[in-house]
């Protein structure tokens, strides 16, 4: 596995950002930020990467993920001890001495300004267990670089997110991709009798069989039906024991990811023919989607996506049922609610090319049921680019009852 060509468009805009903000250097910890910043997506959760105002890129990984760190557009790629049967060392405890070293070769010397993560933040996992170095990284800082300065980044690191470079992009197109196989291969798994967690199981398996393994792919996926589809707002969703029934609403969500980058896709079906109610709910959705796309592009607030969506769902009845924001960032974030852009009715944000997001206007009934439409869109010259054109049509959405 070789070294990855740089993205250069990348790199440039950590460099103007930096520039823009007073900053000489970046420390990233979070593995989307090392990703963003090298290349390289970590999987403890153990590396740091540093990016320069002068273009420079450092990988500091531990010893289990060298060959990753190597496939990264880093200009230095030191490693670290993880653990030892010599020491009893915290990995904070282990990092500063080969943190310092690395610097020195990145030229922080005394008065630098380095910009770290200061705040909370989410980050989609990359492994069972992930490392957080959570409130010891700035004590680990101020020791690695005692002569420097170090403030809080954060607003940087999600400005630098928000918007994708072309390679990116790409990369996001091929989770899309997977996802799109998955959900084709996976829904005739949909009928009367089947469990909604052998459902998700089915497309959680999809996922792996189409993924493109020498780029780490994968992803999560979970099925809520009948009245359990009703609370698909909330922050915790999950797949359980219940068995589909005919005229259920069945709502199928997935979050595949390749090479760290992610997507976030749900599609509601019918099983069976879909009465009044449930039509009416499947066509004001659908509106709403088709809605808040049409009105995406460069120089428009996000709250004026939001509205687009919201006003369709009024006008069929369904406000009050929409129980939460259109949409979020995505790419470097599975489930974020606040990754910019937000596509929230408060948001002043304006959308700008090559913003990614998805699109998820919903109605939640409770003790009946909810529908969920999400989509991924990208912003273009030209308006919105959708990356997830598959499963939208109303008859697509009905399972037929086999007889």
């Amino acid at each position: 596995m070789g070294a990855l060509e740089r993205d250069q468009e990348r790199v440039g805009r950590i460099q103007a950002e930096l520039q823009k903000n007073g900053l000489d250097a970046l420390i990233c910890t979070l593995p989307s930020n090392v990703l963003l910043v090298s290349g390289y997506w970590p999987v403890i959760g153990t590396a740091i990467a540093i990016a320069t105002r002068e273009g420079a890129i450092a990988v500091l990984a531990p010893e289990d993920e060298a060959e990753l760190a190597r496939h990264s557009w880093g200009n230095e790629i030191r490693t670290f001890e993880g653990g030892s049967l010599e020491s009893l060392a915290r990995t904070a405890e282990n990092v500063p001495g080969p943190l310092n070293s690395l610097g020195k070769l990145m030229g922080f010397d005394s008065g630098r300004v380095i910009g770290f993560e200061g705040s909370s933040s989410f980050d989609p996992p990359s492994y069972a267990s992930t490392f957080v170095y959570g409130a010891v990284l700035p004590t680990l800082l101020s020791t690695a670089f005692p002569s420097c300065t170090c403030t809080d980044a954060t607003q940087s690191l999600e400005q630098l997110q928000a918007t994708l470079t072309p390679r990116e992009l790409q990369i996001v197109r091929e989770a899309c991709r997977t996802a799109s196989e998955a959900f084709l291969d996976g829904t005739p798994q949909i009928r009367e009798g089947v469990r909604e967690c052998q459902i998700a199981a089915v497309v959680r398996s999809k996922l792996l069989t189409a993924a493109d393994h020498s780029k780490r792919s994968d992803g999560f996926a979970y099925c809520m039906s009948g009245p359990n589809s009703a609370q698909a707002y909330a922050a915790y969703q999950r797949s359980r024991s219940r068995a589909i029934q005919r005229g259920d609403f069945v709502l199928l969500h997935c979050n595949s990811y390749c090479g760290g980058f992610w997507t976030d896709i749900t599609r509601t079906f019918c099983v069976g023919e879909p009465d009044t109610q449930k039509t009416r709910i499947i066509d004001a959705v659908l509106e709403a989607s088709r809605a808040a796309i049409d009105t995406v592009r460069p120089g428009m607030k996000a709250s004026d996506v939001d509205r687009a969506a919201r006003q369709v769902l009024e006008s069929h009845g369904f406000g009050e049922e929409f129980r939460h924001a259109t949409g979020h960032g995505v790419g470097f974030a599975a489930i974020n609610h606040n990754a910019l852009p937000r596509i929230h009715p408060l948001s002043d944000e304006i959308l700008e090319v090559g913003m990614l997001f998805n699109i998820e206007p919903a109605v939640y009934i409770p003790d009946f049921g909810g529908m969920r439409h999400c989509d991924m869109v990208v912003v273009t010259d030209d308006g919105a680019e959708l990356l997830t054109p598959f499963l939208s049509r109303t008859e697509q959405l009905v399972v037929e009852i086999e007889r």
